[in-house]
């Protein structure tokens, strides 16, 4: 079967103003190192691999890759590969919530009228940093330490450390440094002022590995682990709306809604822009 890659728009708010996402399919005879030559190849935040599921319970299994290392779960990518999932004929098998299988077990998704939204799956890591942690955050983004209104561990995968500011306009002007002689996975949350179209402001930056600063445009798995972050301390208690990927150009848009129940689900809107074979690579079924 000849690999395809399906360039998938996630979270953005209209067209080409979301988190670029490559879905590759027809990836069953890849390796590992395969897939991350071609995560490399893209030079995007991740790239995922659709392939059969394993476990009786999933429609589809996902491999996430970034420019350095396979993820166990990571938002956009999930979002972006069940659409990718959907647009190639996926039927879920029990027709209302489809199920996801990745590094992090099984992930369920709903399908809405204009977006897709997957359930938050539960921290791997949370409480406070310690306080080398924060300080080593404060002086990787250029705060000063009572800047910082609350911060915590929100990694359900990609190691997120979560720090809330005390404004969207604060979250907006940091100048994080360019390098760090470290692995730095740093997320920042403010809220908007009364009457904005959106509720909070949020930035997600991270390091390659030369160890050189990048900013993902819209992250869904640190909405998601900030948003229980947020709900669980309070801090709201209804729906919201985050924005991200503002300093870059970008207007996405992540919608958070929590049940009666507890669970939290992260959608937004999805597009495919670009679908084609990958030549190189093809490999038998």
């Amino acid at each position: 079967m000849a690999l395809c890659v399906h360039m998938v728009d996630v979270f953005g708010s209209g067209a080409f103003s979301g988190n670029p996402l490559a879905v590759i399919t027809g990836a069953e005879g890849l390796e590992a190192e395969e897939m991350l030559r071609l995560t490399r190849w893209f030079n995007l935040s991740e790239t995922t691999f659709l392939l059969p599921p394993t476990h009786p319970q999933a429609d589809y299994r996902v491999r996430i890759f970034t420019l350095d290392q396979e993820l166990p779960f990571a938002g956009h990518p999930t979002l972006g590969t069940c659409h990718a999932w959907l647009e190639h004929g996926g039927i879920a098998k029990d027709h209302t919530e489809i199920v996801q299988e990745c590094g992090a077990g099984l992930i369920r998704l709903r399908r809405g009228p204009d977006q897709l939204a997957f359930a938050a799956p539960p921290r791997i890591r949370s409480g406070a940093p310690t306080a080398e942690e924060l300080d080593e955050a404060c002086r990787f983004l250029g705060l000063d330490a009572e800047e910082v209104v609350a911060a915590a561990w929100c990694d359900n995968g990609p190691g997120w450390l979560g720090i809330r500011l005390a404004s969207a306009d604060r979250v907006l002007a940091l100048e994080p440094a360019r390098s760090w002689p470290r692995h730095m996975d740093i997320g920042v949350i403010g809220p908007q002022a009364c009457g904005a179209e959106t509720d909070f402001e949020v930035r997600a930056f991270f390091s390659d590995p030369s160890g050189t600063t990048l900013e993902d445009p819209v992250t869904g798995s640190l909405n998601a682990s900030l948003a229980q972050w947020l709900f669980e301390t309070g801090v709201t208690e209804h729906a919201y709306i985050a924005a991200q990927g503002t300093r870059l150009g970008r207007s996405g848009r992540v919608h958070i809604q929590r049940e009666q129940d507890g669970h939290i689900w992260i959608g937004g809107q999805t597009r495919t822009h670009v679908t084609g074979n990958l030549v190189g690579l093809s490999r038998e079924a």
